[in-house]
């Protein structure tokens, strides 16, 4: 995915320092008392990889989001509007555990819905506070302290992710979660509403919840190949969908450019996946 690779030098340090940390962390926690000790220990490597994962895309959206903050108080609108949305694919990519975070995330990627005077509300921030004012207001005036509040939760996030414990059911269920998000609100183009920019985002939605299904996807393949077939066919059919609106390297166009029905057809898709994936933890024997 577009944005989410780390360079080779700061990767081989990071991956050292993370490998440290999850010898000093908690990453499973007993889902609930029936499950199975058994169960545990088989979801243990999976979720450290998982934990691996997202520590990886923190750190690059530290890195990106600076980037996006120094062009904002720049004044250069151009770079912050082309940063915008490659910037939050690490958050995107991430978001099936947000609910482990969810003061950061209220924080960092509320809607201007959420709050009472909605765009004109002094809480509302984050990058669609950012956003509206690079695309509705045309202007990165009286952006920076949102700039500014929005690089240090996400350097905040970064700082938590070592000492976060990943419990299995919230793991689990946050690929499913995210999945029936995308299907029932975030294909409206609710989320990218000033930029449009919304099939950067879906491409992270889906490889973030791809990720938890393929680390797991070994202890279940066995006993449920038709299920893992159908999972995986309808991740390639969602990336080829995805694939006829490319633009330029690693880019999308704007999803007012997406045919209604391909909407139609990617919601139905993904929302097979939600349903899908809702049944990994039974699958699992995470009860």
């Amino acid at each position: 995915m577009q944005g989410l690779t780390m360079t080779n030098s700061a990767g081989k340090i990071f991956i050292a320092v993370v490998l440290a940390g999850l010898a000093a962390f908690p990453v499973v926690r007993p889902s609930a008392a029936s499950t199975s000790e058994e169960a545990l220990l088989a979801l243990a490597q999976p979720l450290a990889d998982y934990k691996l994962y997202v520590a990886g895309l923190s750190e690059k959206l530290v890195a990106d989001t600076s980037r996006f903050v120094e062009a904002i108080e720049a004044g250069d609108i151009e770079k912050a509007k082309t940063l915008y949305a490659p910037t939050r694919m690490s958050y995107e990519a991430i978001e099936p555990i947000a609910e482990l975070f969810s003061d950061i995330d209220v924080a960092v990627d509320s809607r201007a819905d959420d709050w009472e005077r909605r765009e004109q509300d002094p809480g509302f921030g984050g990058f669609h506070r950012i956003e509206y004012g690079l695309w509705a207001e045309d202007s990165t005036d009286g952006l920076a302290p949102y700039a500014e509040k929005l690089m240090a939760d996400v350097s905040e996030l970064n700082r938590r992710i070592f000492s976060l414990t990943f419990p299995a059911e919230d793991v689990l269920e946050g690929a499913s979660d995210l999945m029936n998000e995308v299907a029932s609100t975030k294909v409206t183009g609710e989320e990218d509403r000033y930029s449009h920019t919304d099939l950067y985002d879906f491409k992270a939605n889906f490889d973030g919840s791809r990720k938890i299904f393929e680390l797991t996807r070994p202890l279940i393949e066995d006993r449920y190949p038709a299920f893992v077939a159908r999972v995986l066919g309808n991740f390639q059919a969602v990336d080829q969908r995805l694939d006829k609106y490319r633009s330029g390297r690693g880019g999308w166009v704007t999803y007012d450019q997406v045919s209604s029905d391909d909407v139609k057809a990617l919601t139905v898709t993904v929302n097979t996946l939600a349903e899908d994936l809702a049944t990994l933890r039974a699958k699992l024997g995470v009860d």
